[in-house]
């Protein structure tokens, strides 16, 4: 058996044995810990599969701020083992146990049974790639082959949050989530707060304008972008907005206001919604790709933390 076997034996026998650990564990704050650690090892396993687009998007989302959601909802629900009362009965936890495997072997089937070698239009999304002048094949498909579907779940994110400001008290309506700073003047998560933001914007920003010819996109660096604001507010180096600034409603929809507009133009100038003209299309990419980061940054960051929970002062 080879390295590489070996490598990749462990990497699948380990998150196997961490989300087992993550379903089991009666703590959750060690079943939080358990899930972003399985979401780790399986960015790993993506990029061991040469799928680094979908490798850093795990790392940044599905570990990341999901990681950061998981924590908040902990702290504020209690460790499991003090509510034990509010946990389903062992009937409940045995039918979404079969739900679970149901699915799982649904999966399994579909995979199983698709055709050898499987349909696929890879090929020819490469073949037509050097029109639209990007060099990395992911960017092509998110952003000119389905844009309508990338466009939408920019769209879908604005209505997650107005879902979640919903929830908010009317008094607090229009005034600021409750702070979720954690650190004290000489804590080491406040030299963090001063230390990374900084690279962290030149990581986020060299993601997306890299995204055009390597892995990389709006989506990770505008996750980037966000934790490391998320990481600013925790170590009370920063208060959060308020959401009725003007600054921040126009950050937040700037990005799928331009992608939606740019899509529109399309008509007049190269005859379909969401058509680019010929020689334009990486220029405008990298325009959409630019806005949808800076949206995409506030939204998750102010997904993190919250309906408004301040008082609203006029």
């Amino acid at each position: 058996m080879t390295l590489a076997a070996i490598l990749d034996a462990s990497f699948a026998a380990l998150t196997l044995l961490v989300a087992t650990y993550a379903i089991f564990a009666r703590g959750l704050f060690a079943a939080v810990v358990a899930f972003i650690s399985y979401g780790l090892l399986l960015a790993l396993v993506w990029v061991r599969l040469s799928a680094v687009d979908v490798a850093l998007t795990e790392a940044a989302i599905g570990s990341g701020v999901t990681g950061a959601l998981l924590i908040g909802a902990a702290a504020r629900i209690g460790d499991a083992d003090g509510a034990r009362a509010g946990q389903p009965k062992a009937m409940m936890k045995i039918i979404a146990a079969l739900l679970c495997v149901a699915v799982t072997a649904g999966i399994a089937a579909a995979v199983l049974s698709l055709p050898t070698p499987a349909p696929t239009l890879a090929s020819r999304a490469v073949q037509e790639l050097p029109a639209t002048g990007l060099g990395n094949p992911v960017t092509g498909v998110l952003l000119a082959y389905r844009a309508i579907d990338t466009l939408l779940e920019s769209v879908v994110l604005v209505f997650a949050l107005i879902g979640i400001w919903s929830f908010a008290r009317d008094g607090a309506w229009g005034g600021a989530p409750r702070s979720p700073d954690a650190g004290t003047s000489d804590s080491a998560l406040t030299f963090l707060g001063q230390l990374l933001p900084p690279i962290a914007i030149i990581v986020g920003v060299h993601l997306v304008w890299t995204g055009a010819d390597a892995p990389g996109g709006a989506f990770q660096g505008g996750t980037v972008l966000a934790a490391a604001w998320i990481l600013v507010m925790i170590a009370g180096l920063r208060q959060p907005p308020r959401i009725d600034g003007g600054w921040l409603r126009f950050a937040l929809v700037v990005g799928p206001a331009l992608f939606l507009a740019i899509g529109l133009i399309g008509y007049g100038i190269a005859g379909a919604f969401l058509a680019y003209p010929e020689g334009f299309a990486k220029p405008l990419i990298l325009l959409i790709e630019a806005a949808l980061t800076l949206s995409i940054a506030v939204a998750l960051g102010l997904l993190a933390l919250g309906a408004p929970a301040r008082r609203h002062q006029p």
